[in-house]
């Protein structure tokens, strides 16, 4: 319950929830990313190619975008506490079955298992942000959370290379899926909505109201109606296309990246575990700057298309800078150029806060579901891109693809996503 009392200063459990929440994308990206760490020594064991390597690392992705709508829709209608909790629990035991697997066909399986249940998370993520901050702090509660795939695995890299080292990939599959079982325990323990955490005072719960507009407390019924208000408007189109674009970068990271540096580069597992950590950092702080930037300009007066969209637009700009890795054979000036493009996609990577800012109060979940849906296919489409290119041990054609999209996502923010502004539904449509 809500402690109502005389004290002027509203408190900072907002803060508390949003550690959490941050802990939770490391839980995520951690059973995300394992993969890429486990490839080289999985492919050798299991005699996989590179072609089959992308159809695993694509594998994830299948159902992570297909399952972004009905996700979307779940997060509307159940509370984060519960489906957080339960999605936990399934993702990790998916992870950690991994490590007892001899098949490329079962470890496809299981990769798609987890693409189901993480398929909710960053609309939940989305919709908890919404709900405990207020519209100034949002970008850098978005930027705080969204880091946590990148400072996560810019010290996990080193870590996992490590566990792998020493308890092989089977091991390293085990240990991420313990990890994530024991954090569904915490979640539980610890997550509330606003209006039923102890020890938040009516201060804060006013302060992360403020400015907004309030909607009814009835739940309707999910109508197939209500799909509608997720593709009719331009400027969502901008968004979504611009998140998939974002992605396909992110994605290369993800997936390929630690294959490119072992193998292209020539740089062993021990010291890629640490070189690959850099781009991480360099994410980390792009995102961080970003969302602390974005509010400050709107705590300036600045309008919501300068403040909003300039971290978008810049980070996508820099992102397409991955092609220069293509011109230099040294491995330190590599790094320096894929950090730059990295930077890049966490100083763009606010762009949740478009759906926090821009979608129906009624449908936030649903088109946050559409709107991962999008950076989701790039999930699927990459990884496959990437094998097909690279297939004869050459990733310069594959940074060339990254390089392309990048800015086709800087032009979709261009052109597409117009004022930055609530899209208010007529009820009697």
């Amino acid at each position: 319950m809500i402690i109502k009392d005389s004290i002027t200063s509203p408190t900072r459990k907002r803060f508390g929830i949003l550690g959490l929440v941050f802990i939770s994308v490391v839980i995520n990206y951690l059973d995300r990313s394992n993969i890429s760490v486990a490839a080289s020594a999985l492919s050798d064991d299991l005699n996989l190619n590179k072609v089959k390597m992308g159809l695993i690392f694509s594998a994830f992705g299948w159902t992570y975008a297909s399952l972004q709508i009905p996700g979307g829709i779940i997060v509307d209608k159940i509370k984060a506490r519960i489906l957080y909790t339960i999605l936990l629990v399934l993702w990790s035991i998916g992870t950690l079955l991994q490590g007892f697997i001899n098949s490329f066909i079962a470890l496809v399986g299981l990769r798609a298992s987890i693409g189901i249940f993480e398929a909710p998370s960053f609309p939940i993520n989305n919709t908890i942000a919404t709900k405990w901050f207020p519209e100034e702090e949002r970008a850098s509660a978005i930027a705080f959370y969204t880091s946590g795939q990148y400072i996560g695995l810019a010290f996990l890299t080193p870590l996992l290379a490590y566990i792998q080292s020493e308890l092989g990939w089977r091991g390293l599959f085990i240990f991420s899926g313990i990890i994530g079982i024991i954090w569904a325990i915490v979640w539980y323990l610890f997550y509330r909505d606003p209006e039923n955490h102890k020890g938040m005072n009516q201060q804060e719960l006013e302060h992360i109201q403020k400015g907004e507009t309030k909607v009814k407390k009835n739940i309707k019924p999910f109508s197939l109606s209500d799909l509608k208000h997720a593709f009719i408007y331009k400027k969502l189109w901008g968004l979504y296309l611009g998140q998939f674009c974002l992605g396909s970068t992110f994605i290369f990271f993800l997936t390929w990246f630690p294959t490119y540096i072992e193998e292209q580069k020539e740089i062993d597992l021990m010291k890629s575990g640490i070189m690959g950590s850099i781009p991480f950092l360099g994410a980390f702080l792009g995102v961080i700057i970003s969302g602390l930037l974005s509010d400050r300009l709107i705590k300036l007066g600045i309008s919501k298309e300068v403040a909003r969209k300039a971290p978008v637009i810049v980070g996508l700009l820099l992102s397409s800078s991955i092609i220069f890795a293509n011109y230099t054979n040294n491995p330190e000036i590599t790094i320096v150029f894929l950090t730059l493009a990295f930077f890049g996609t966490g100083f763009a990577s606010i762009s949740w806060v478009f759906v926090s800012t821009i979608a129906p109060k009624e449908h936030i979940g649903l088109i946050g579901g559409v709107f991962n849906l999008m950076g989701g296919l790039s999930a699927v489409i990459v990884p496959i891109v990437i094998g097909v290119l690279a297939k004869d041990g050459n990733f310069e054609p594959a940074l060339l693809f990254i390089a392309s999209i990048a800015i086709i996502g800087f032009l979709a923010y261009i052109f597409l996503v117009g004022k930055v502004e609530r899209i208010q539904i007529n009820t009697n449509e």
